[in-house]
């Protein structure tokens, strides 16, 4: 492992290629089923995949409408002339003996991702956006002497999404990684499966002491967010423990093996002059009317960035507000941004929502519970009818979070006061009751008692919280501190 000292001298510099499969229903150029994720081997293929003699290619229009999308997702517009070249290579999960893609006039030129990496914000261009079609799949059965050859996935839509150089922390890269998951997904590009390889990232790295770029790795098909992270870190402290060394870094492709957590070397690189790239003559150039673009510029939905601004005034940090982002997404129906803000009128309810989503209903999904109450609307009234509790200081915080726990999770279609006050959870806010439960509390811890008239008012939290103890959760919290500062003299 490579010394801060040492780290430091060093200038660290990331690229990213992402691959992302676009969500089309049939193939980039055949109309063979696009969703290969369950399907037998070699079963979702058609002449065009397979590559055979005389077989002409037929572009796929929903294909250009999502790289339009992703053209605004990125800040910018597709570009209204484009085309398809050939670009050459021999492997056996690529019959036609090239791939179709775009390399001197792509789709989408520029554009760029804004992120967040430890409070700062910075952002990554975008270098460019191509289409192409994606190669089939190798199968290495353990302990056999041959390979097999699936073509389902041979012919799928991708983009491939080229970055800058902008990038100098592991940090910086996960971030990015993340935040283009959600511009695709947000824009309605792709599903995004990381575990189907619906999204892919290929991260070039390379380290120097001096203003020009050092040699670098470039390692493939890496399918999560903490797969990035981990790779830069091991690239980036390997090259420079090869370069203290005395030697020199290599300019390899390679690969990630997970459970090792290290890289490791499949092939030296190829430069684009050993691909032989040409224009292919089988597809004409895309060309987009100025109206064509328009319309998709008018359909664009609110994407991450401008939820985060809509969201700005209920006091989130980043990291909440993209859990929300996240969860939106994950279940269909779920509408937690729009629910949020159709009640922004009202900023302490909506801040209340906001943390609860956060921190109740989003946890439970991600866990194993079956969340019963489905309806949005029901939904709706258990969150207002619980901090209306709240609100009047009948349910304390703690306990707002046991009801609308149990009864999200079993559906019951109950009012929360009436439901609460069954199970006991109203809070107790009889200021006489409460003063005997303090009086008691007092009496029982007179060295806390004492600390607190001294100026130490950490321990009135201690104190309060055998008020809760005493009054089995239901005194309300604000009203014993203002009882115990009162019975001190404080």
């Amino acid at each position: 492992m490579v010394s801060p000292e040492v780290r430091a001298r060093y200038t660290v510099t990331i690229g990213i290629e992402c691959h992302v499969q676009l969500k089309t229903v049939s193939k980039l150029f055949s109309g063979a089923a696009n969703d290969a994720r369950e399907a037998e081997p070699n079963t979702l293929v058609s002449h065009i995949d397979f590559g055979m003699p005389g077989a002409l290619p037929v572009l796929n229009k929903e294909a250009v409408h999502l790289a339009a999308r992703a053209a605004f997702a990125f800040g910018t517009k597709p570009q209204q002339f484009s085309y398809f070249e050939r670009k050459h290579y021999f492997y056996p999960d690529l019959p036609m003996g090239y791939q179709i893609t775009q390399l001197a006039h792509p789709i989408v030129v520029g554009g760029e991702v804004v992120i967040d990496v430890d409070g700062e914000r910075q952002t990554v261009r975008i270098n460019r956006v191509q289409m192409e079609s994606d190669a089939g799949k190798s199968v290495h059965p353990t302990g056999k002497d041959y390979s097999l050859v699936d073509l389902n996935r041979a012919g799928t839509p991708l983009l491939e999404i080229v970055s800058e150089a902008d990038m100098h922390s592991a940090a910086a890269a996960k971030a990015y990684a993340k935040e283009l998951y959600l511009l695709m997904r947000y824009a309605d590009v792709s599903d995004c499966n990381l575990y189907y390889g619906n999204m892919r990232f290929d991260v070039n790295v390379s380290v120097s002491q001096t203003e020009e770029f050092g040699t670098r790795t470039e390692t493939k098909n890496l399918n999560s967010f903490r797969a990035v992270e981990k790779t830069i870190e091991y690239e980036v402290n390997r090259q420079i423990e090869q370069l203290e060394g005395g030697e020199k870094v290599v300019q390899e492709t390679r690969g990630w093996n997970d459970a090792k957590q290290k890289t490791f070397t499949m092939r030296t690189k190829e430069n684009a002059e050993d691909y032989r790239y040409m224009p292919d003559p089988d597809l004409p150039p895309i060309v987009l009317d100025e109206a064509y673009v328009a319309d998709v510029a008018a359909e664009m939905p609110v994407l991450p960035a401008e939820w985060r601004e809509r969201l700005s005034g209920l006091g989130l940090d980043r990291a909440q507000t993209d859990t929300l982002l996240e969860a939106e997404i994950e279940v269909d129906g779920i509408n937690y941004l729009g629910l949020i803000e159709q009640n922004l009128g009202d900023q302490a309810y909506a801040k209340a929502l906001a943390n609860w989503l956060i921190n109740v209903e989003i946890p439970l999904r991600r866990s194993d519970v079956t969340i019963a109450l489905t309806d949005a609307i029901a939904r709706a009234k258990l969150y207002r009818a619980t901090y209306d509790l709240v609100a009047a200081n009948k349910l304390s915080s703690t306990n707002a979070r046991t009801v609308l726990t149990e009864l999200l999770v079993s559906g019951e279609a109950r009012e929360p006061s009436e439901y609460a006050q069954a199970k006991g959870y109203i809070q107790e806010s009889d200021e006489g009751a409460i003063l005997e439960i303090v009086r008691q509390v007092l009496a029982d811890n007179l060295k806390a008692a004492e600390d607190v008239r001294g100026g130490e008012m950490k321990a009135i939290g201690f104190l309060v919280g055998q008020v809760m103890k005493l009054s089995q959760g239901k005194a309300n919290p604000g009203l014993a501190q203002q009882l115990i500062k009162k019975e001190l003299g404080l």
